[in-house]
């Protein structure tokens, strides 16, 4: 029987036995696990030998959308299978309809070659509008936006509100010099700032890199995520509505600024890592990738399968070649152009599961991940990318953004998992609003805080959060207002009256997250208020803490990591004196971290000269 894309012919992962030896419930899903590598490996095969070249195949923003030739002829490749005939048009032609066509090839692509002007300039001057026009199926004639745009606008007012598309080809003397600096991408025993460009007002990639940059340094942080930088026509998305996938958003600046910011913050030492959006499009159709050839399919699955309910939007078919061909693109845009060091993946669970993750607790048993719920197409698409990015990139960062708990989802491809170097611990800051919404700290179970923060796959790393910016989007509050609420707005100076109830909240919010840190993972993410800043402190080199102490009735937690104690008293009214802890290596031990200090808020109650005998 010959194989098929989801039934190829069997190929083991070469290091599979690590991964079984880490885990080896798994021996029990042994097949499926072969049989999605061999999916990938299949899929990998088929495109290697037909492209020739798995990497061009990997950088086909090179031959794809508006490209600058040497004699600066212009040129443009795209894939509209189910057109009629394409056009382009803009203000270099007076917007003339059908005085460009282009030519139809094999496989659904069409091409155009301009001439450069009688002069040799550019046909197509910089910062011109263009589109595409599209003849469809039904001969109706429509207007799009090339999906390898590069730099795309929100129109003046009176020009409605479709973004439109701005051929990006600036002088040179415009042009940044992005290899001034170059990262190695190694996060070691470092932090992250993770920053994202809604404020209460809209940032500039110049502002960020002239103003922010020099304070992430300061800090100690060597790390930078930037969010909702992939253009977004709705800003109410928050930048997860993307529309045009190759373009940095022009809110915030122009493509070189973005450059500009990234090549600085690489000479600081900051490593840059992107929010990727890879699991879902906007619907728009006039300024996004939906029916760009005028199908209900094109770039995503045709019918019930290609929308996303709960999100309202579109979603990819990731078994299309062409597709495959569009998002890895993507993916080495941004690294190669850009610059940027890694991504964080958006929206992981969607893509895992053909339920999308709704509606499904996810209670650990292991028939959940390898059953006919997983989206094997998306999740080869999951584990090429992360092929094709260590493989080019040997020093890149992938995270995995994943609420069900996939086993092997942050193992490396050769032993069968799905290449994500870190996942997020989204159950954590669940729990903690859990626990604020619905009791006091009373009542609160010392054996759960660290069963939360402990529950994650062993050899997995994990970033672990005690909020996030997904709170706030439906209207959660933060820690901090769930702690102190009204009393934060009289009660917060030093030279106000005492307040019980920001001295407790204080307190807290220093412990929540000093436990989520030292207990959550090998990283970790911190909203800081109720802008979505966030920062990642990660800890590489340190194994998992080891808890020794859940005294329920003392609410006392104590761990150890990377040779320190960690003592945690959550009591409502009790400090303990002489309180007896085990440790791993008996001898002297002195504060090096005291949350009470002072310059923290606390009352600075402990004697920081005391050598203590464990």
């Amino acid at each position: 029987m010959a194989s098929t894309y989801l039934s190829p012919e069997s190929i083991e992962p070469p290091h599979l036995e690590k991964l079984l030896t880490l885990d080896p419930y798994l021996n029990d899903h042994k097949k499926e696990i072969v049989r999605r590598y061999s999916c990938m490996h299949k899929v990998l095969s088929d495109l290697t030998a037909s492209e020739g070249d798995f990497g061009k195949f990997t950088q086909a923003y090179k031959e794809f959308g508006l490209l600058v030739q040497p004699d600066n002829s212009v040129t443009s490749l795209e894939w509209a299978p189910a057109a009629q005939q394409l056009y382009l048009k803009g203000d270099f032609n007076g917007w003339n309809g059908t005085s460009h066509p282009f030519k139809k090839l094999d496989f659904g692509k069409w091409s155009i070659h301009i001439p450069a002007n009688a002069d040799g300039s550019c046909p197509i001057p910089h910062l011109s509008r263009v589109k595409v026009g599209v003849t469809t199926a039904s001969g109706e004639c429509v207007d799009r936006l090339s999906p390898w745009a590069s730099y795309v606008c929100k129109p003046p007012k009176e020009e409605g509100v479709a973004y439109q598309h701005h051929f990006w080809n600036p002088p040179k003397d415009q042009v940044s010099q992005t290899l001034l600096h170059i990262t190695t991408n190694m996060i070691v025993k470092a932090g992250l700032f993770k920053f994202h460009y809604y404020c209460d007002r809209v940032g500039t990639y110049q502002e960020f890199r002239d103003n922010v940059l020099p304070r992430i340094v300061k800090a100690g942080y060597n790390t930078v995520q930037i969010m909702a930088v992939m253009e977004h026509a709705y800003y109410a998305s928050f930048g997860y509505q993307v529309t045009s996938f190759f373009a940095a958003s022009s809110r915030y600046g122009t493509p070189e600024d973005l450059k500009s910011l990234i090549d600085t913050a690489h000479g600081l030492g900051l490593t840059v890592l992107l929010d990727v959006v890879h699991s879902h499009a906007s619907k728009n159709s006039l300024d996004g990738l939906n029916m760009f050839d005028g199908s209900d399919s094109c770039y995503f699955h045709a019918g019930g399968r290609g929308n996303h309910d709960l999100w309202d939007s579109r979603l990819f078919n990731y078994s299309n070649w062409e597709v495959l061909r569009f998002l890895l693109s993507n993916l080495r845009w941004y690294m190669d152009e850009y610059r940027f060091d890694g991504f964080r993946f958006d929206g992981v669970t969607s893509m895992l599961y053909h339920s999308h993750g709704i509606g499904e607790g996810f209670s650990g048993d292991y028939r959940e991940y390898f059953g006919l719920n997983v989206d094997t197409e998306a999740l080869c698409y999951l584990m090429l990318a992360n092929y094709m990015l260590h493989e080019f990139y040997p020093n890149v960062i992938t995270i995995s953004e994943d609420v069900s708990g996939m086993p092997a989802l942050c193992r490396p491809v050769a032993e069968g998992g799905g290449g994500f170097d870190y996942r997020l611990g989204m159950a954590i800051p669940d729990q903690w609003i859990k626990m604020l919404k619905e009791s006091t700290d009373e009542q609160w179970d010392m054996n759960k805080i660290v069963h939360t923060l402990e529950n994650r796959r062993y050899k997995e790393k994990t970033i672990a959060y005690a909020e996030s910016h997904d709170q706030a989007l439906v209207g959660d509050k933060t820690i901090a207002f769930w702690l102190m609420d009204k009393e934060m707005y009289t009660s917060m100076s030093t030279i106000s009256p005492p307040s019980l109830i920001v001295d407790r909240g204080i307190a807290l919010h220093k412990m929540i997250r000093l436990i989520t840190h030292v207990l959550g993972g090998e990283g970790y993410l911190n909203f800081m208020g109720q802008r979505p800043y966030y920062i990642i402190l990660c800890w590489l080199s340190a194994d998992p803490a080891y808890t020794s102490t859940k005294h329920e009735g003392d609410k006392v937690i104590v761990c150890e990591r990377a040779d320190v104690v960690f003592v945690f008293n959550f009591h409502w009214d009790k400090s303990f004196a002489d309180y007896k802890i085990g440790v791993h290596y008996p001898g002297q031990y002195r504060i090096v971290l005291d949350t009470d200090l002072p310059e923290y808020g606390g009352q600075g109650r402990l004697d920081h000269l005391n050598i203590f005998g464990l």
